[in-house]
């Protein structure tokens, strides 16, 4: 598999690597960029588990609350100036809207959805990409929902009201009051935006991240040389400490540094004199895992005038 300049710098901007420790890398591992990634953290040459705030696509996330009902939407588009623009705006409001009060959970369902100013939510999409010039795709969605308690949500480098790059939803199951939920809430979601947890549990990780990890701790194990017993207890360790550092329960709170989420979470409910149960979560970042193809300019200019 062959790799291009544009995957050893994009490999040295994901693990924080050394441009030939990044080329050695994708040599060894034919030019398949994860496994590449894997070999320089295995080695100790990469930043486990790095989390880069960039975007790899244009457009905006979409949140929206009703009662006890929240939705998160993705909407992409080909560049930022886009979705700066007040019709593209509008449509992802009005999308994410349609998605809470139809309960459409997948993409096909809400463009087949009636759209409120006439026909469906896909009719009104592929009008945009008629009239602003510009490839615009429905990505994503996520509900949630709590029977008794409250649903924040929370935009974090907002374009416009409920609109922005990172969106979050929090669901807080309790009796508690609404304003201490709320607060509580936004707390949360803003934890969550800052420290982008894979899932609300260490059970609710995904199995395969699991399973990548244990092959990455196994094979740093081995190169400590030490007996096989040691090296289980080794490759244990770090899986659990990735867990904990990846569920959001366990994680440490952003705002004091010291207490888990569920500390935070059960010292509120102390505090209300009711049980509160962090039920649910969204965190949908603008472009996330998307690989955007990079283009060279200078490259594209000399093709179409036929210099080599």
């Amino acid at each position: 598999m062959a790799y291009t300049a544009a995957d050893v710098k994009n490999l040295r901007e994901r693990t924080g690597a050394g441009m030939m420790d990044c080329k050695k890398a994708l040599d060894e591992a034919g030019g398949d960029f994860e496994a590449a990634v894997d070999a320089l953290r295995a080695k100790g040459l990469a930043a486990a588990a790095k989390k880069s705030s960039r975007t790899a696509a244009e457009g905006l996330v979409g949140v929206t609350v009703s009662g006890t009902k929240g939705v998160a939407v993705e909407v992409n588009s080909e560049t930022d100036f886009v979705a700066k623009n007040d019709q593209f705006q509008d449509f992802v409001r009005k999308a994410t809207e349609v998605a809470l009060s139809t309960g459409a959970s997948d993409v096909e369902t809400l463009k087949a959805a009636a759209y409120p100013d006439g026909g469906t939510v896909a009719d009104k999409l592929t009008n945009n990409v008629a009239t602003i010039g510009e490839n615009q795709q429905l990505r994503r969605i996520k509900h949630v929902e709590v029977a008794n308690g409250v649903v924040v949500p929370y935009m974090h480098n907002a374009a416009a009201a409920n609109l922005g790059k990172i969106g979050v939803l929090v669901a807080l199951e309790s009796e508690a009051a609404a304003d201490k939920l709320e607060a509580l809430g936004k707390q949360i979601a803003m934890h969550i935006a800052a420290a982008f947890p894979l899932a609300l549990t260490a059970d609710d990780l995904d199995a395969e991240l699991i399973a990548r990890e244990r092959k990455i701790a196994a094979e740093k194990a081995a190169e400590s040389g030490k007996p096989a017993e040691v090296q289980a207890k080794m490759v244990d360790g770090a899986v659990a400490k990735y867990a904990k550092e990846n569920a959001l329960l366990s994680q440490i709170f952003v705002m004091d540094n010291k207490s888990t989420i569920q500390q935070v979470v059960d010292a509120a409910g102390k505090e209300a004199g009711t049980k509160i149960v962090l039920k649910d979560y969204v965190r949908f970042q603008l472009g996330e895992g998307i690989e955007k193809e990079e283009t060279d300019f200078a490259a594209e200019v000399a093709a179409a005038a036929g210099i080599k």
